[in-house]
Parts: C-alpha cells; structure tokens; sequence
C-alpha cells in the first residue's frame, strides 16, 4: 500500500502573467469564474520490472525499457483513485513520457479515474485527451540508463501505434502539436534535461491555461519540477507515482486572455531537505 506523505504547500514568487488562449480552450474559457484555478499535476511513473527481478533486462528485447512490476500497476491505479476522488475538479488532458513504464501508468490513471462512483466529477472519456510528449521522457544519458542495456546504435525508438492503443478507444488527441518533437541524442547533459523537463511543464501549463493537467515522467522529472517550484530544496528520495500540484488562479481578461497567478506547491511521496546534499538520480 502506498505511504501518505505529508502535503507541503509554497507560493512561487513570480508575477501574473496574460496568456492568449487558443479556440479549443476559448470554449473552455465560457465556463471560468473568477475564482478558478488551474491545476498541474507531475507524476511519477510506477515501480518498474527490472528493479523487481534482476535477471529481466538479461532476457529482454528492449532491456532500457522496462514494463511495469505488477505492484506499480497496482499503486498506479490507486494514485488514480486518490488523484480523482480528492480533488474535485476534471482532468482534462494527460501528458505521458513514451517510455512504456509511463504509458502503463497513464493507462491504469485512466482506468481508476473511470471507476469511480462518481466518475463524471473527475473525467469524462468523450474529453478526457492523452498524447505522448518526447519532452517528459526519461534522461538519455548514463547516469540514468545503464549503458549495458542501452541500444549500441543510440537511438531510441518507439511504436507510437502501439503505445496509443493502450489508451480507451477516441482518447488519444493526435492534434497535438508536440513540445519537443523527437528523443534527445544519447549522452544528453543532465542540466540540458533538467532545462528541458521546466520548458516542457511551463510550456504545456501556459499552452492550456484553462485545463488542468496531468503529466506522467521519470523520477529526474519530479524532482526537477518540485525543486524548482519548490524554492531552496534538496530532494532526498521521491517513490513511484509520487505526484507535484501545481494550482494557479486564472481568470479572463476581455473575453480572450487569461491572467494567471503565482503557483501554489503541493506534493506527496516526495521527502526533501533545505539542506544541500548530494544524492543519486533516481529513474
């Protein structure tokens, strides 16, 4: 069973901003109140195969790509349960990393937000959309990916098709324009990842100012997102399909424009410190 961690909560210093919104999310923008807040949650994806049995990476075809361990099928779709029956409010658009341990998180969300007693409160599959975004994928380097079981050619590659059919049928939103557009070249620099995880949460945040989203990525991307939302923190451990919110308030500003407000922080299954430390990547 998933541990509960205590909620910590933080305002980002930083200055309203005016965000011009597109059609899609203009309709969205008819039902906005002036005390309607966005809701950004960054998840990590759940306990993976090879961290479970050793020998798994030896026998597999795709060893740097590892499935899900039964048990992080299990906490995944409790973290949906726990997501969609405390918070109150649609989830609107899900952003999943095409690494398959993250896809299978984001179907068993999927699955648990659906079971609910009160399912309607927390999605509806006719507007619920999913896409695979490059840019929350795991860091292509070796500090996060042995290099024993990465592809000797560095390339990284993905059936989209096959990853998109995990997914409800109608759900996948293939008019999403992508924020990064292809996989990082192999031996990524960890600062050039950690610069791209922020672009792609701020990017994707602003893109849907009237959506609240939810993100699926690797362990580097959670503690990137809280350490930087979360100011002057040392992340010391995150656990699978612990989760960041980021919560804004937003409101219209002549019928076309959304204002937003400074961040408010939340997390669970994160433990951190004010302390500087050193510690491993987790992935």
């Amino acid at each position: 069973m998933q541990r509960k961690s205590k909620v910590k909560t933080q305002k980002q210093k930083s200055k309203s901003r005016c965000i011009y919104i597109n059609k899609t999310s203009h309709m969205l923008l008819a039902n906005l109140t002036m005390d309607r807040y966005q809701h950004v949650y960054v998840m990590r994806h759940g306990h993976r195969l090879d961290n479970s049995d050793p020998d798994w990476a030896a026998k597999a075809a795709r060893p740097w790509d590892p499935p899900l361990f039964k048990d992080g099928m299990v906490r995944a779709f409790q973290t949906g349960q726990r997501i969609g029956s405390q918070t109150g409010f649609p989830i609107h658009r899900i952003f999943v990393s095409p690494f398959l341990r993250c896809i299978q998180t984001a179907s068993q969300v999927v699955a648990a937000l659906s079971s609910l007693p009160n399912a309607m409160s927390s999605i509806d599959k006719t507007k619920l959309k999913v896409a695979i975004e490059y840019g929350l994928c795991e860091m292509i380097n070796s500090v996060a990916i042995w290099t024993e079981v990465s592809p000797k050619d560095g390339k990284f590659d993905f059936n989209i098709s096959d990853l998109e059919s995990m997914f409800p049928e109608g759900m996948v939103d293939h008019n999403v324009d992508p924020i990064c557009k292809e996989i990082p070249q192999w031996e990524e620099p960890p600062e050039e990842c950690r610069e791209r995880y922020v672009k792609v949460v701020k990017t994707l945040a602003d893109k849907y100012p009237t959506e609240n989203l939810l993100l699926i990525t690797h362990g580097e991307g959670l503690v990137t997102t809280f350490s930087t939302f979360y100011k002057d923190t040392t992340v010391l451990d995150v656990d699978y399909c612990a989760y960041v919110e980021l919560r804004r308030e937003v409101s219209s500003k002549d019928g076309s424009v959304v204002e937003t407000g400074e961040y408010e922080v939340a997390q669970s299954g994160i433990r951190f410190s004010h302390d500087p430390v050193t510690i491993p990547t987790p992935v």
